[in-house]
């Protein structure tokens, strides 16, 4: 009896244990920040695996791949990411896009490092998942050497590096030019005010935008344009044993695809900004209301143009003595009637 007792009280404790552990998780995830962490990294998870994968093929298989199956496959990436997080975080995907939203006042600074954060690691899990489904290819490929530069490299499968006939600073202006024409655009398809991409296309458009920069203007040095996209890979080719090459090759490249795209989204944003966003004109705050009045009896119904608060709306009608403001309703029908007799 005690035995059973004590295994009683044994399980009940293990379940106690087990229910508080799932609700304590479950109120963690709930946590808005923690979301947006996920939402971008799941969506950057999806955004990477898609285009490595596909770049996977172009080098190791000219049978299977091609530039424009690249192309293709980071855009539908980016628009399958739109899909996975759109609603929770904007589904940036991007440092640079990330950094040019907080910077022009759109995102708080506070979530700069969280949605960088969970970029860099789906982007590095990502590129750990494609050298574990494409080990043997590659090793294949490449005769067991793992290689940054000659006819049988293979760390471009993972991060971009400068062709011979660029120089450092020539593509250092090619990756800011780029990454500025993706913000612009990414702010005019995402401008209410203006000419937006219709509700439930936006992930197709901004796939098709990604498609058209690459097959316009990618040649030069693999359109980057994402510091998410290039540096968390390339420390997994230097962790996986390709060496410190991947750092040094093309007059130390590495750093480009990092700071040029951050000040391209800038640039692109401030145009948009500017240019554009500025210049469209604003439709003033409206309130419709419609008062009807019987037997002292008041019903107000009110239509609001959406996303907007009561309190940025309501206009007060007149000001108390101490100068406070109040709204004076109108009089009754008895009230009305008491008037004109007067």
């Amino acid at each position: 009896m005690i035995q059973a007792s004590k295994h009683r009280r044994s399980t009940r404790s293990s379940k106690m244990v087990s229910w508080s552990w799932k609700t304590r998780t479950q109120q963690i995830l709930q946590k808005k920040l923690v979301r947006e962490f996920l939402a971008e990294f799941m969506s950057t998870y999806v955004m990477m695996v898609f285009g490595l994968g596909s770049v996977a093929h172009m080098v190791l298989s000219k049978k299977h791949g091609s530039y424009l199956a690249v192309n293709l496959a980071f855009g539908f990436g980016v628009a399958m990411g739109v899909h996975v997080a759109g609603n929770i975080s904007g589904a940036h995907m991007n440092a640079a896009v990330t950094f040019a939203n907080c910077a022009l006042g759109r995102l708080p600074w506070r979530k700069f490092p969280v949605y960088v954060l969970g970029q860099f690691l789906g982007s590095f899990l990502a590129a750990a998942t494609i050298y574990t489904l494409f080990y043997t290819a590659i090793l294949h490929f490449s005769g067991g050497q793992l290689m940054v530069t000659g006819p049988v490299a293979t760390a471009g499968i993972f991060a971009t590096y400068l062709p011979d006939y660029m120089t450092l600073w020539r593509g250092f202006l090619n990756e800011v030019w780029l990454t500025g024409m993706l913000q612009l655009c990414l702010f005019a398809i995402t401008d209410k005010e203006n000419n937006p991409a219709l509700p439930g296309t936006q992930a197709l458009v901004i796939g098709i935008l990604v498609v058209t920069i690459g097959m316009s203007l990618g040649m030069n040095t693999g359109y980057a344009i994402n510091p998410s996209r290039d540096l968390p890979p390339r420390i997994f080719t230097f962790i996986a044993g390709w060496g410190k090459q991947v750092f040094s090759d093309g007059e130390n490249w590495w750093w480009v695809p990092v700071v040029a795209p951050l000040l391209g989204a800038y640039l692109g944003g401030i145009i948009y900004v500017v240019f554009i966003g500025s210049t469209i004109p604003r439709e003033p705050p409206k309130l419709e209301d419609s008062v009807a009045y019987e037997d002292n009896r008041i019903t107000v119904s009110s239509k609001m143009e959406p996303h907007t608060s009561m309190a940025s709306r309501l206009t007060p009608v007149s000001m108390s003595p101490d100068n406070r403001p109040s709204v004076r309703l109108a009089p009754t029908l008895q009230e009305s009637m008491a008037q004109e007799q007067f």
